[in-house]
């Protein structure tokens, strides 16, 4: 059976933990340093497994040495925003988070294929790889499916048509700098610039750029979770079901869009063996920029991480 590892038993991480059990993923383990807390959640996790109907068994550790022989590792670990917080304020607190959680990882499953979902994420993949030395296909950012889920479900409140007839595309860095494709969005198979007119399309993109911060003033004490847990999950399940799925995620560019060095969001093909290809998608000299815009600034935002 497949061993998943989930690092970090917070709302993310626990809620990941929980979709992965109830999609029959493989044995769940939830790792914390904070005693009792991800015990306690594995097994509140566990005992509804009669009531949903998995057999997948799911334990809670704070030892890490648990992760070993894992095929898959979530690193949801990091503190979350508060109100007012940029994704940048957050870089060097939950830079000494991924450290620490990346030398684990090489030490006790350095076969595994890492996605990390700590914010912000472009950065903390890249350190990820840096620290655990990885081959990038097997380290990746969970990010674009989320921003892409977002813009769509607020194309879906707008329109009134079904989510699931409804593909939405956004690349870039998770956050401000993110670049969402109408023309690769597509609503019933039009692109929704031909569905709604231009002013509303752009009001749905700042509200999808503006999609965490707007949950964390909502929430006031705490971030989102259900959404991103449910966008890891897809990822995890991509993996391990093979299906070669494409969607966008946190990818190490080595020249495709013409940019290197970097991790950023773009559609890549998820299988067995992580990121299997990365899809070049045709961009307007406009997206172009903007990608390379976004490019930019999680380099520059790298840089915070003492590397």
């Amino acid at each position: 059976m497949t061993k998943i590892s989930v690092i970090g038993a917070g709302n993310v991480g626990a809620e990941t933990a929980r979709r992965c059990a109830e999609k029959g993923l493989g044995e769940v383990i939830l790792v914390d340093i904070i005693d009792g807390v991800p015990q306690g959640k594995a097994l509140d996790i566990l005992e509804s497994a009669p009531v949903e109907g998995f057999a997948c068994k799911v334990t809670g550790t704070n030892d890490y040495s648990r992760i070993k022989g894992s095929d898959i590792v979530v690193v949801t670990a990091g503190l979350a925003r508060k109100p007012g917080m940029t994704r940048e304020d957050l870089v060097i607190k939950n830079a000494a988070i991924i450290k620490a959680v990346a030398g684990n990882i090489k030490a006790f499953a350095p076969n595994s294929i890492v996605i990390v979902v700590t914010n912000p994420l472009d950065v903390m993949t890249q350190l990820m790889k840096e620290e655990t030395g990885f081959d990038s296909r097997k380290v990746v950012g969970m990010a674009g499916i989320l921003d892409s889920a977002r813009l769509a479900s607020f194309i879906w409140l707008e329109t009134g048509i079904s989510p699931n007839r409804i593909e939405a595309m956004v690349l870039g860095g998770h956050g401000d700098a993110m670049v969402p494709l109408p023309k690769y969005t597509l609503v019933d198979g039009k692109p929704v610039e031909k569905v709604l007119p231009a002013e509303k399309v752009a009001a749905l993109i700042q509200r999808t750029r503006d999609g965490g911060a707007e949950i964390v003033k909502l929430l006031k004490t705490g971030s989102a979770y259900y959404a991103p847990s449910a966008s890891a999950a897809s990822m995890v399940e991509a993996i391990v079901k093979d299906t070669k799925k494409v969607v966008p995620c946190s990818a190490y560019l080595e020249g495709q869009y013409c940019i290197s060095g970097v991790y950023i969001g773009v559609p890549v093909r998820l299988g067995k063996k992580g990121i299997e290809e990365i899809i070049e998608l045709e961009l307007s000299e406009a997206e172009e920029n903007a990608l390379n815009a976004s490019a930019q600034v999680v380099k520059d935002t790298f840089k915070l991480c003492g590397k």
